[in-house]
């Protein structure tokens, strides 16, 4: 089943591609031989999911976009200090080539134009030059997760036709920035330049440093965490050349474009977003590239001053029905339906706020269990927050899972919360709006969900109510002599609906054995409040414990449907004790499985649910 991702990522694919705008660089010859028509989008989780489509895997160098990675490397070698004695961090509002050195001095202004791009180098530790390259190329590979390569073809072009390049490196030299023959520095730099790498790895590599310098498919760090923020900083204010400002004010996300047709873009703590088309603009900025990442901006609300809690944290717990259930007992039949099937009804606790990032995350994990999936449950009563692009990508998963035959089962702490009122006005708005099923609270859907699976496997008329005595759980293993002695001390009593048939405070006097109906046991829970503690149905029974030590009831039980019962002193309980033992203390057993069943329900649900 395809992420609702995918698609949208497919038809802003499908938006550009025909686009023709801007033309291929030329001033280095070999980087003419692109197809102007490549164009590849790619995204990739902190978590490490990768979206891509288009020639996302089509290999170009990646020119200018090695700059924040190589200043990256030049802060670890040589520390803060150091590098920013030589190289600026201020915006040149200048294009690539610049010579932008501040004045007297002749120190570059940022690390993102070719003179800080060339000091930025000079700063790689080595014992030799060719220590230097491959320390270099295993650094950047660390970023994209795979070993890269040089184009030696964009090399030899670079290396060529590098003039303006070698007057940058001499005029460093010049002043001092460079303190040594600028000709090896400038050959790193070009070797850099031309690294060879796809869509996929720049959006990896951006994740890479959205992750805290951790690549999130390998778990390799490239590069230490507090030398991050550095590097994300100057791509904010300096990455777009002087296309910058529009940028933070159109995108809102660190970047760094090549002339390749490469654009790199960081959402801290979220994501990373590679695209890749040759076609440049007047600035050097790829122009596909820009659009892309202007409509995702905008269309995903992911500019940085909307960032959410991470998209790790989205998921607070996931479970099914196999290890945690609701409230209600259930009789045997029931019990080995939902062991064998519970598995196919999973439960997602979720919190925090819900931008893209954060419902991608949520998303993908029910669509890669989908085929193993009958009914996803989400449990939104922790989620503060939804942003409307967010709520359009869960109406996408409802439709996949409808048009699967799924279900997806929201649990929304009432009307009026924010999601649930996102939903119904989108879903409202919808040319086929779709059956949405909610639940106030867990504990309703989780029954909602073990009655559909109970109706599919055992069929709708399947009910728990039975008819003989000796078919109820606390009559297991008595003797025919033993049934008829109990059932001549029981009395038979009958509930309507809604009826109260025992009050929280009541002194504990009798038994109570369930022939048929349904009873649910609560107790207050504050504001008028009521909390279930527990639904019994035929077969079962309740104020077993209560008789047992004596003393106060602890809750209420209420009838919930019409009750058919036999209820048993405790005065004739006692008289057993001398009259029928063994009678007894088979009762007593009987009821101390039924409590034990109960309180390993109830901890074994604790237990899954993370609680």
């Amino acid at each position: 089943m395809q992420s609702p991702f995918e698609s949208y990522l497919h038809g802003l694919y499908d938006k550009y591609r025909f686009c023709d705008e801007g033309t291929v660089a030329t001033y280095i010859p070999e980087l003419a031989n692109a197809d102007p028509d490549w164009f590849g989008i790619s995204l990739a989780t902190i978590d490490g999911t990768v979206y891509e489509v288009g020639d996302s895997r089509q290999p170009f160098t990646i020119q200018s976009i090695s700059k924040p990675l190589t200043y990256g490397i030049a802060l670890e070698d040589c520390g803060r200090p150091a590098v920013m004695a030589k190289v600026g961090v201020e915006p040149s509002g200048e294009a690539f080539n610049s010579i932008s050195l501040a004045p007297g001095t002749g120190r570059p202004l940022n690390p993102m134009i070719n003179a800080g791009a060339i000091a930025a180098t000079s700063f790689i530790a080595g014992y030799s030059q060719q220590d230097r390259e491959e320390r270099l190329l295993a650094i950047y590979s660390l970023y994209a997760g795979r070993s890269l390569s040089l184009d030696s073809a964009v090399y030899e072009s670079e290396r060529t036709t590098g003039h303006r390049n070698r007057a940058i490196g001499h005029l460093l030299r010049n002043f001092n920035i460079l303190e040594s023959d600028p000709e090896p520095i400038l050959d790193l730099y070009f070797r850099q330049c031309s690294v060879s790498v796809t869509c996929r790895d720049l959006s990896v590599m951006a994740a890479t440093l959205a992750n805290g310098g951790t690549n999130p498919l390998t778990g390799e760090r490239a590069i230490r965490a507090d030398y991050v923020e550095d590097i994300l900083s100057v791509m904010t204010t300096c990455g777009m050349y002087d296309y910058a400002g529009q940028w933070v004010y159109a995108v809102g996300m660190p970047a760094k474009s090549g002339v390749a047709g490469g654009v790199l873009v960081v959402l801290p703590g979220q994501i990373g977003i590679g695209v890749f088309s040759p076609r440049l603009d007047a600035l050097g900025n790829s122009v596909r590239g820009v659009r892309v990442c202007e409509d995702l901006s905008r269309d995903l609300q992911l500019h940085f001053l909307r960032v959410a809690r991470s998209s790790k944290s989205a998921i607070r717990a996931q479970f099914t029905l196999a290890t945690a259930r609701s409230k209600r007992r259930r009789a045997d039949q029931e019990i080995a339906v939902l062991d064998d099937h519970g598995h196919r009804i999973r439960v997602y606790e979720l919190q925090g706020d819900f931008l893209i990032p954060a419902i991608e995350a949520v998303v993908r994990s029910v669509l890669q269990v989908s085929a193993d999936l009958d009914v996803a449950v989400l449990d939104l009563t922790r989620v503060s927050h939804v942003a409307a692009p967010a709520v359009q990508f869960l109406l996408e998963l409802l439709r996949r899972l409808h048009d699967g035959e799924r279900h997806l089962v929201l649990v929304t702490g009432g009307a009026n919360g924010p999601v649930w009122r996102a939903l119904e006005e989108q879903n409202f708005l919808a040319d086929k709006p779709l059956p949405l099923i909610k639940f106030a609270d867990a504990d309703a859907a989780l029954e909602w969900c073990e009655t559909q699976l109970v109706a599919w496997h055992l069929g709708s008329w399947f009910s728990p109510a039975i008819t003989e005595l000796h078919q109820h759980e606390l009559c297991a293993g008595l003797d025919a002599d033993e049934l008829v002695h109990l059932e001549g001390m029981l009395l038979r009593r009958r509930y309507s609906r809604g009826e109260m048939i025992v009050r929280m405070g009541d002194h504990a006097e009798e038994v109570f054995l369930l022939m048929s109906g349904e009873v649910s046991v609560v107790m207050p829970a504050g504001k008028g409040r009521v909390k279930r503690l527990s639904t019994l149905s035929g077969g079962m029974a309740f104020g077993e414990l209560a008789i047992v030590r004596g003393g106060p009831r602890s809750a209420d039980v209420q009838a919930d449907q019409p009750v058919d019962c036999f209820v048993l002193s405790r005065e004739k309980f006692d008289t057993l004790s001398e009259t029928h033992p063994r009678l007894k203390i088979k009762l007593l057993e009987n009821m101390l499985i039924s409590a034990h069943s109960m309180v390993s329900r109830l901890n074994h649900d604790v237990e899954s649910r993370g609680r």
